[in-house]
């Protein structure tokens, strides 16, 4: 027993360092609270954050011991990886909780979506929250987007582990980085990051956002996440009649994309790479996949007799890349609209499902399985098929950008990928048993969640009302997503705690 005691201190002594780092950052969105009280505006307390800045604070002191940093194994990585993501989230939801918007699963439920990125939403009247609260949550997507852990090692340079804890918290496949220092990589991918979102505050206010839109939108695009401070999302504004509503929404489309795409190719671009934008198999993967759902979800609604090609177009490309890079926004309901009819009809709202489970690309801040890893899987059956034309001596090594896949990692592909096909069967199954729903909206719901995409095909309403074992399913679901599912599946395995 006490051998096993020691052997947590470690992950202990991080854990503690990360809710010290994450007291701090509770504390920023009173400065939002002080902008808009000045100008009339209801806030909540300030004590809804400093309570929670001061208990993240204290148990941060108390569980970070004045030894250093010690060095974690790949399995105490995962296991702070996955009590950090809990954890901070735990501390997240109290803002939500103490400012008397929800009962504290579902502000816990809120956080988990917020730092997940998945946008997943149990307020119900977002136009009403105070303008804080609002910025917290924009804020955990954009902390969330690059990693919390990712992060806390940004900040705190000196950790002897920091490449483990990357590895558990980041997208576990082959990536070349831009320098050889981890930490210094951190710093050059958080620098365009937070350059990125600068620039997509400057171009939504020079369309004519308002300011405070405009900042929680640009966090929450270029993070994937999806959080809106409006009900109806980026769809708002053309339901108000803003002028450039149009341009709006193509500049969102603009910065899901950046967000979408791995962030060693923005690195490339910006340090004079241009080519970067398709000279590898998975960006052109990425491009192809998101030209031919285009077609197919904007051609339906055509065939079918939409007047408007514009506008179907316009929505289409919206959609599909708010799906794919799983951010959710939405100008349109993708499942049934409160009058009962649909936008998306049948054809589109199966491609939807299946972007879902793609996601974005890998190094992205997208979630799903991702554009790489669905690539290899590609040809992988290609290889196969071929063994049987030309027999099992044939040479079939499956390769990417002219680099072979090594068998350890193609079999880590498919396990992950037969993880994810049992987690949206068990998150569906649960769904359908407990729920009125039919099989095609509870399995969308364990498809948004492990997707970290944000809407289903269940309306928003709907959501709030799920049984509580479903949205502890659906917090499972999301966490399991953000983190590749194998740092929340050791937590279940007996051998992690001997």
């Amino acid at each position: 027993m006490r051998n096993r005691f020691q052997s947590v201190l470690p992950v202990l002594d991080y854990l503690g360092a990360l809710l010290w780092t994450t007291g701090f950052v509770l504390l920023v969105p009173i400065v939002v609270m002080g902008i808009y009280k000045k100008t009339g505006h209801p806030e909540v307390s300030a004590l809804c954050f400093i309570a929670p800045a001061v208990l993240s604070l204290m148990l941060g002191l108390l569980l970070k011991r004045r030894t250093g940093f010690r060095p974690l194994d790949s399995r105490g990585a995962m296991l702070l990886c996955t009590f950090g993501w809990i954890g901070v989230s735990a501390i997240g939801a109290l803002p939500l909780y103490l400012a008397g918007q929800l009962g504290y699963l579902d502000a816990f439920f809120e956080a988990v979506s917020g730092f997940t990125t998945t946008g997943i939403t149990m307020i119900p009247r977002l136009d009403d929250v105070p303008h804080s609260l609002l910025f917290w949550r924009a804020l955990m997507q954009w902390l969330g987007g690059l990693g919390i852990l990712a992060f806390f090692l940004t900040i705190v340079s000196r950790v002897s582990s920091a490449h483990a804890l990357f590895s558990a918290e980041s997208h576990k496949i082959f990536s070349k980085r831009p320098a050889p220092s981890l930490v210094h990589t951190l710093k050059i991918l958080w620098t365009i990051y937070g350059g990125l979102t600068l620039l997509i505050i400057v171009l939504l206010r020079l369309e004519g956002m308002p300011t405070f839109d405009s900042v929680a939108h640009a966090l929450t695009a270029l993070s994937t996440g999806g959080y809106s401070p409006h009900d109806a999302s980026i769809g708002y504004y053309r339901q108000i009649g803003h002028p450039n509503f149009v341009l709006i929404e193509y500049t969102v489309v603009f910065a899901m994309l950046l967000g979408g795409m791995n962030f060693f190719i923005h690195y490339r671009v910006l340090t004079g790479g241009v080519r970067a934008l398709w000279d590898n198999a998975e960006t052109r993967l990425f491009w192809l996949l998101i030209a031919a759902a285009i077609a197919l979800v904007a051609g339906e609604r055509l065939f079918k007799g939409a007047a408007d090609t514009a506008d179907t177009l316009r929505k289409s490309v919206f959609q599909v890349v708010s799906i794919i890079t799983s951010t959710g926004f939405a100008t349109e309901e993708i499942g049934r609209r409160a009058d009962g009819s649909y936008y998306f009809f049948p054809l589109a709202r199966q491609i939807f499902l299946v972007l879902m489970i793609v996601g974005g690309c890998v190094g992205s801040t997208g979630g799903g399985i991702k554009v790489l890893r669905i690539g290899v899987l590609m040809r992988m059956v290609g290889r196969q098929v071929r063994r049987v034309v030309h027999g099992r001596t044939a040479v079939n090594l499956v390769t990417v950008d002219g680099d072979p896949v090594e068998l350890e990692e193609m079999r880590r592909i498919a396990a992950l990928f037969f993880a994810w096909l049992m987690l949206l069967f068990l998150g569906g199954a649960v769904t359908a048993f407990c729920t009125a729903y039919g099989p095609i909206e509870s399995a969308s719901g364990m498809f948004s969640a492990l997707g970290n995409t944000g809407p289903c095909y269940l309306s928003a309403f709907d959501v709030t009302r799920l049984p509580a074992v479903v949205k502890l399913t659906y917090i499972l679901g999301m966490l399991a997503g953000r983190l590749e599912i194998l740092p929340v599946l050791i937590l279940f395995t007996r051998r992690t705690w001997r």
